[in-house]
């Protein structure tokens, strides 16, 4: 048993959708949540850039005392998953493999879609991932777009409207046309706007987020090395950002749920 929290974070509200799976499979776990509102969003920055302020995130959850953590941002796991695993001793799980792994078990037909933010999508992280799991877990293509607006609406508490619909058929024409069974949600404000999605790319298309493959994921390796906080209460919550604490506590009731109650703000 081990009372020491569970640390989450993302360039903004985006992995909120993370954190709504963490606490619906592990409503005993305590948790810090880490939105770097203040220099997000990632998608338009240079991975070294990300990569950099994901390692001093990661540095500041471990000095709090967290257990594991969750780099719930696909560009930050893209860019900084495996510097981070080699420079800290606590386990760090990043939400790149679980959605890849979910989409090969979904897919009919082995034509997989992918869409996510353009340093996501210029890492080539989802490519690494399938080729390294196709021979395990079936065959699969790969057809990734990039959405760059995407994440600034959903930022603003934005999820619905002529502007995002219209973006949307643009953004996923191709996927239409490439006749994708699957479709994984490659950043985690994505999911927020799945019926928007969804009627771009078809009711026919199955929408994966890797919310809840990362969840499982994180109980697996909490249940395995008997760090789980098990046979507890409730576990507590906090939130913390690098800009207006307010609007984030809003879009998180919006997106979360009472669960945020306060936010506290921490300057780089």
């Amino acid at each position: 048993m081990d009372e020491r929290p569970i640390g989450v974070f993302d360039s903004g509200v985006g992995g909120l959708t993370v954190v709504r799976s963490l606490i619906d499979l592990l409503p005993r776990e305590n948790l810090i949540y880490f939105g770097d509102t203040g220099r997000g969003p990632y998608g338009g920055r240079s991975l070294e850039e990300v990569r950099c302020f994901s390692i001093q995130i990661v540095q500041w959850l471990v000095d709090q005392g967290v257990k594991l953590v969750v780099i719930a941002c696909n560009t930050a796991s893209a860019a900084a998953l495996q510097e981070a695993r080699a420079r800290f001793r606590v386990p760090i799980i990043g939400v790149v493999e679980p959605g890849v792994r979910a989409a090969l078990k979904t897919s009919r037909q082995g034509r997989v879609g992918m869409i996510g933010t353009a340093g996501t999508v210029a890492s080539g992280a989802y490519e690494d991932a399938m080729r390294a799991m196709r021979g395990r877990e079936g065959k699969g293509d790969l057809i990734s777009v990039a959405c760059p607006r995407f994440v600034e609406f959903v930022e603003k508490g934005e999820v619905w409207g002529a502007e995002i619909s219209r973006l949307a058929s643009m953004y996923l024409m191709p996927l239409r046309e490439a006749c994708v069974d699957t479709l994984i949600l490659g950043c985690t404000h994505y999911p927020l706007l799945a019926r928007v999605i969804s009627d771009a790319v078809g009711r026919h298309v199955t929408l994966l987020s890797s919310a809840d493959e990362t969840a499982f994921e994180v109980t697996d390796i909490l249940v395995r090395t008997g760090k789980d906080r098990r046979g507890l209460g409730l576990g507590w919550h906090r939130f913390v950002c690098t800009s207006d604490t307010e609007h984030f506590r809003l879009l998180g009731v919006q997106f979360l749920g009472p669960e945020v109650r306060e936010v506290a703000f921490v300057g780089f």
